[in-house]
């Protein structure tokens, strides 16, 4: 059976846009070398908030796609 083309857009999309991800969440990870960098608990527990906000986000639109992008982040 082939894909609908909308199928294949997504699926090229999500991998790319699923990637870029993932090579940015590696480069948050980098911060936490402590001798580059200076960091309290309570920032990391921002961040790490954050993105754990974000990727609930993520779930809640793929069983509701009627929802709405959320804010940016600012420490």
């Amino acid at each position: 059976m082939d894909e609908s083309a909308k199928h294949k857009k997504f699926r090229r999309l999500a991998e790319s846009r699923t990637n870029k991800a993932l090579d940015a969440i590696g480069r948050i990870a980098n911060l936490s070398n402590r001798s580059l960098y200076e960091w309290d608990e309570a920032e990391v527990e921002k961040v790490v908030g954050a993105l754990k906000d974000a990727v609930s986000e993520v779930e809640a639109r793929f069983a509701s796609p009627k929802g709405k992008a959320g804010a940016k982040f600012k420490l």
